[in-house]
């Protein structure tokens, strides 16, 4: 059994907590933080079985607790996983992995020096749809990627910005690419390979009151020497399913949210109708918990095994120079060959 803290009880916190209790035969939650008083009190109130702390370093010092859930804004991260790798704990944290790659190496190499485990909740790569085309995919059953394409167009209400410091730099580091396509994106790369080099545009659109992009579009040249594009913004209303376009050699594939379609050029159609709901709507916690839950039991069998979590901190870094990588081109107008990641 083992025994986890959260640590951040903001609306990221649901489907979390859902898996948490599903596994509970492999996991007890020990604590709940939040710095918040205000959000600390809701919690209690709706948990009445749980047992909420406004002490951190007590969470930190108590050696019965192996492992902390972070759902803490992105740009404060770097210092808590720090604290966590100085303490021993394992971690699961929301993405991003942090605001940027720079800030991000540093998440990574600070849990590795550790010898700790790190796991991204990057929950896409576990549906089940992401998880056939993978293994088809590793299989060669479609053959070389020739192009490839990730439309996510989705809709944030202004009541969403409503809440102090949302779509800023300072609280969440990023816009559209860093806060919400970012799961399509790791996907995406998941199935695809690398990134070698972008040209793209970002913009803030009329429609809200910060200062990071809500609309950005990319051409993508990847390692292997295909050809895609990248399309993403919150500004699409009433929001629709995420999709991503492989052409490959022996077909195209096309995910949809987590319905799939198999085009095989011998004139064969497979069609796999799944769920709809992605989150890209007005509200965005508007999915199943499934995928979480997988990602967190293969969490768990990492620490038990010794091995690297399938959703590893270093495996997101590659998304993370993505983002990088699409903000940069777009400010200086040019081309920009990926950093190594």
């Amino acid at each position: 059994m083992h025994h986890i803290a959260i640590v951040g009880l903001g609306m990221a916190h649901k489907p979390h907590l859902a898996s948490l209790r599903d596994l509970s035969k492999r996991v007890s939650i020990a604590a709940c933080y939040a710095p918040s008083a205000e959000r600390r009190a809701a919690f209690a109130a709706a948990n009445r079985d749980l047992n909420v702390t406004d002490d951190l370093d007590g969470i930190l010092d108590d050696p019965g607790i192996g492992m902390l859930l972070l759902l803490t804004p992105p740009r404060t991260h770097l210092d808590l996983i720090e604290r966590c790798a100085k303490a021993g704990k394992h971690v699961l944290l929301e993405k991003p992995v942090e605001v940027d790659l720079h800030r991000s190496v540093k998440v990574v190499e600070a849990m590795e020096k550790a010898d700790r485990k790190l796991a991204i909740m990057l929950q896409h790569r576990f549906r089940p749809t992401s998880l056939k085309v993978a293994r088809m995919l590793k299989e060669g059953a479609f053959g070389a990627l020739i192009s490839g394409s990730a439309s996510i167009r989705w809709w944030r209400p202004p009541e969403y910005f409503a809440q102090p410091g949302r779509g800023t730099l300072a609280r969440d580091g990023g816009g559209v690419l860093l806060t919400q396509a970012i799961h399509t994106l790791d996907l995406f790369l998941s199935l695809t390979g690398p990134v070698k080099r972008v040209a793209a545009i970002t913009g803030t659109s009329p429609l809200r009151a910060i200062d990071t992009e809500d609309v950005a579009a990319a051409a993508v040249q990847f390692e292997n020497g295909a050809i895609g594009t990248i399309d993403a913004t919150t500004v699409a209303y009433p929001g629709f399913p995420e999709r991503l376009d492989l052409a490959c050699e022996k077909a195209t594939v096309i995910i949809a949210a987590d319905t799939l379609d198999i085009f095989w050029k011998d004139g064969r159609h497979v069609h796999e109708e799944g769920a709809q709901g992605g989150g890209g709507g007005a509200d965005p916690m508007a999915f199943s918990h499934e995928a979480h839950k997988a990602l967190l039991a293969d969490f768990l069998d990492a620490v038990d095994e010794g091995r690297e979590p399938m959703v590893s901190g270093r495996s997101a870094l590659r998304v993370q120079a993505l983002i990088d990588a699409i903000i940069a081109s777009s400010a200086q107008g040019v081309p920009v060959e990926l950093k190594a990641a």
